[in-house]
């Protein structure tokens, strides 16, 4: 009862815990299945267990995969952008949609992925970032979890522009980020491993006139050559090579 009883302590209410993390404090399966048939723990997928009438939130499950799966996934793009205060201008939907950010290499657990959520759970899989990103932290359901800063949710969000992301939404977000930290964007875009994602991102700034742009040393960004197809049929800005829309005036 005294192991029991010690993961319950260590053990936030609302999230998952594993076999492996049962493994690490000395909880074998046999025994895992002892505090199931107790009724202590509860199944919830493969591999994966529940607080008995715990109820599992997205936000839960994202907790557990961050701090005891180690993954990489987090809350990014549109939706860290609404984190922050910065998506006033992000059109709703019925049904809450939540983007969350991983690495392609990272294959996540079934007990995870096949869950059927009350939110609509869009994840997006690139190495947008290398060596890696930045990231800080968002209070949810009274749990502690990873989020991308502004700085780095707006590229999140540009990477999937226009085939995921709208024009004219990115147009409108880029307008209200008026307090981005230049020291912040600036390693952000040396990381970036996204031509099109730079290109657009200073683009827009300049088409916004946004102060913190001055501050930012684009020398150091990697722009690539050639022209980037954005906007099918759109007219070419000479300055970043991409195409836009006709009706945007050119930043020369």
């Amino acid at each position: 009862m005294n192991k029991i009883n010690q993961i319950l302590q260590e053990w936030p209410k609302g999230t998952v815990i594993t076999t492996e993390w049962l493994h690490e404090k000395g909880i074998s399966r046999q025994l895992a299945d002892s505090y199931k048939k107790s009724g202590w723990l509860e199944s919830y997928g493969m591999g994966a267990y529940k607080r008995p009438n715990d109820k599992i939130t997205w936000a839960g499950a994202l907790y557990t995969l961050q701090e005891i799966g180690g993954f990489s996934i987090h809350i990014g793009g549109k939706s860290a952008l609404e984190k922050h205060g910065l998506g006033h201008y992000i059109r709703r939907s019925n049904k809450e949609k939540v983007v969350l950010w991983k690495k392609p290499e990272e294959r996540l657990p079934r007990w995870f992925t096949k869950q059927q959520w009350d939110e609509d759970l869009d994840i997006r899989s690139a190495n947008l970032f290398e060596p890696e990103g930045d990231l800080t932290t968002t209070e949810l359901d009274g749990l502690k979890l990873n989020v991308s800063v502004a700085e780095q949710a707006i590229l999140e969000y540009l990477y999937d522009v226009p085939k995921r992301e709208g024009w004219d939404e990115a147009n409108y977000l880029m307008e209200g980020l008026v307090s981005l930290r230049p020291a912040v964007l600036q390693p952000l875009l040396e990381h970036c491993t996204s031509i099109k994602v730079k290109r657009l991102f200073l683009y827009l700034a300049g088409q916004q006139q946004h102060p913190w742009l001055k501050r930012l040393d684009v020398s150091k960004v990697e722009l690539g050559k050639g022209k980037r197809q954005i906007i099918k049929g759109g007219t070419l800005n000479k300055k970043y090579q991409i195409t836009v829309p006709e009706v945007e005036r050119e930043d020369r």
